[in-house]
């Protein structure tokens, strides 16, 4: 059974190579931004690739709506590679070679007999700070979320988190007044 992944835990602050053998961070990834993290089964699989070609399209999104798409796949950098050149993707794809992820959330998949390191794939929306919003199994193709899924989610994410997500209230307006008087100020 999985463990780690209910909504308002902050999980860890893995470091982790891309496919081409650099080390990153997922709070560096992440910044200041929401986060969606795709833990994927692995190379092998036929639905990782279809859903990493759907994601395609809501990955252009995300440069412009304050918004970090990271895929963590438990194989090596060469088959994280695979992955990521054979679908198009143009976002990070990290290494979990040791699969000290796949440990820390227990998401092995031990219904694959064929491939030990497979894991039962998981889509994490995070807010800033690496804290789960909301969690995705995606085992079954269906369970994992459309880019209409991730849209409504990263909506009401950024509705909580941003105060001045309606830039039509009075309390969004008078923080604004705020903040320019102290620029002026400074200046």
């Amino acid at each position: 059974m999985s463990k780690n992944l209910e909504p308002g835990t902050t999980i860890p602050d893995f470091m982790l190579p891309d496919e081409n053998g650099d080390l990153h961070r997922l709070s560096d990834l992440q910044g200041d931004n929401a986060l969606v993290l795709h833990l994927s089964r692995g190379e092998h699989c036929p639905r990782e690739r279809m859903h990493h070609r759907e994601l395609l399209r809501f990955h252009e999104l995300c440069s412009v709506a304050f918004t970090e798409l990271v895929t963590i796949m438990p194989n090596n950098q060469h088959d994280v590679f695979r992955l990521k050149i054979s679908t198009g993707a143009r976002w990070t794809f990290l290494s979990d070679a040791e699969l000290e992820v796949q440990r820390h959330f227990e998401i092995n998949e031990y219904t694959d007999t064929h491939h030990e390191y497979a894991g039962v794939p998981h889509t994490l929306i995070l807010a800033p700070g690496l804290v789960i919003d909301k969690v995705y199994v995606g085992y079954w193709f269906w369970g994992r979320p459309s880019n209409d899924q991730l849209w409504a989610d990263l909506g009401d994410l950024h509705r909580r988190i941003k105060p001045d997500f309606d830039p039509t209230t009075r309390e969004a307006r008078a923080e604004w007044d705020a903040s320019r008087q102290v620029t002026a100020l400074a200046g």
